[in-house]
Order: C-alpha cells, then sequence, then structure tokens
C-alpha cells in the first residue's frame, strides 16, 4: 500500500474511523451432517450470514471465515481437525495476516458450530500468539437447539438454504441419525446434555418456523453488534 495515500475512514456507514480496527469472523463446520433438509456447511452459512450482516451494518472489517472447524471426538458426524491444529494451521495464520495486511486490532469470531467450543481455553493462547484482542462470540450455537432442528432449520428457511421437500426424510433417524443427535449413541453416551436433547427430539420432534428463525438470527446479530461496540 502506498503510504502517501490518506485513507478515508469516516466515509460510508461506520460507527465511528475506530470500527476498522475492528474484524469479524466466521468460524463454522464445512462438512458436516445436517440431515436431509439442511446442507453439509449450515454452521458456516449461518456464521457468515450473520458475521456480514453486522459488518455491514457497523462498518467493521469483515474477515470472512475459517475453513476448518474441530470436534469432540465422541461425535461422528463430519470431516474435523484436531483442536490444536485448527488453531496452529488456520485460525492464528489467518488472523496474524489480517493484523499484519488491515492494521487489525480486535477480532470477533463469530461461532455458528458446537464442536468449536474446545478453543475457547485457547482464546488467551491465541490472543498472544496473533498479538489481537479476540473475543469468541457463541451466541448463534447458545441458542440453536438441538442440531439440525427446529433453530438450525428455521434460520435455514429464513436464508434460503433449506429443501423443506425432504422434511420426512428428515424425519428418519435411520437415514439422518445426527439429526438431534438421536442415532448417535457413542455422543449420547459421553454426553448427557446430547442425549438429554436425543430423548426431547425422539418424543417431540422439530419445526420449521420463519418467525422463530428470524428471531434467533436477530439476536446473533445483536449479541455481535454489541461485541462491536464494546470496542470502540
Amino acid at each position: 500500500m502506498d503510504n502517501n495515500i490518506k485513507l478515508k475512514y469516516s466515509s460510508g456507514n461506520v460507527l465511528s474511523p475506530k470500527i476498522h480496527k475492528v474484524g469479524l469472523i466466521a468460524l463454522g463446520s464445512h462438512r458436516e451432517n445436517h440431515g436431509s433438509v439442511l446442507p453439509i456447511d449450515t454452521d458456516s452459512k449461518i456464521a457468515a450470514n450473520v458475521t456480514l450482516h453486522v459488518a455491514t451494518t457497523t462498518g467493521a472489517t469483515y474477515l470472512g471465515i475459517i475453513y476448518a472447524a474441530t470436534e469432540y471426538d465422541y461425535v461422528k458426524h463430519g470431516v474435523h481437525l484436531d483442536k490444536n491444529e485448527l488453531i496452529d494451521k488456520q485460525i492464528i495464520p489467518q488472523l496474524i495476516n489480517a493484523r499484519e495486511q488491515l492494521g487489525i486490532e480486535h477480532v470477533i469470531i463469530v461461532n455458528g458450530h458446537g464442536g468449536n467450543n474446545l478453543i475457547i481455553p485457547k482464546i488467551d493462547q491465541i490472543s498472544r500468539k496473533t498479538g489481537l484482542n479476540i473475543i469468541l462470540n457463541n451466541s448463534i450455537i447458545e441458542n440453536e437447539g438441538p442440531h439440525a432442528c427446529s433453530g438450525e432449520l428455521s434460520m435455514g428457511k429464513v436464508l434460503g438454504i433449506i429443501d423443506e421437500k425432504k422434511i420426512k426424510e428428515h424425519n428418519n433417524f435411520q437415514i439422518n441419525p445426527e439429526v438431534g443427535m438421536v442415532g448417535l449413541n457413542l455422543a449420547r453416551e459421553n454426553n448427557s446434555i446430547i442425549d438429554n436433547e436425543a430423548r426431547i427430539v425422539e418424543e417431540e420432534g422439530f419445526y420449521v418456523d420463519n418467525n422463530y428463525g428470524e428471531e434467533l438470527l436477530d439476536n446473533a446479530i445483536k449479541s455481535v453488534t454489541s461485541d462491536v461496540k464494546s470496542l470502540i
């Protein structure tokens, strides 16, 4: 970049010129089964949509998405990296590049995949190695409920990524054992929360509701926006 060019940081729809020190990056899962109605990259699509929306409305720098995810070893429904590989080979290099190329000082990671909670104890380490202040926003997964069920289905409907014609097949837990994790016995045996959620899905099923999807997305957007504002 030509250092003689004066950049117009106050231009456009920005909360403050300081917003350009804040970067937003999505973290989902690109290869993970979500039944018959939702695509295998559901978590990434939802996280990326929320992240881009907040970047658009606040003026924060959109840094795209991290191209991998991690998962608990007892949850077998996708292709994931070991948490240390995710951190060392994906997250840290991408964030260092953002700092060096764009002058980013703060990064909000918008997480759309529950398995990525494994990196929470490593956030301080990631901050030290990247030289960045990092916030992990978990608002999507904290509110969406059981895997590939009402929450994700409803957000997916709003975002236009579902195929509602396949609902009957989605409800077949033999074909789609990952739905509600009903058929993922190893996960149910190792995690009581997963098991309890699976029992509820077995008994009550799931639904697709546009209003519910909009509510979940709006709550996530508000949470990430609040994080942005706290940094400027």
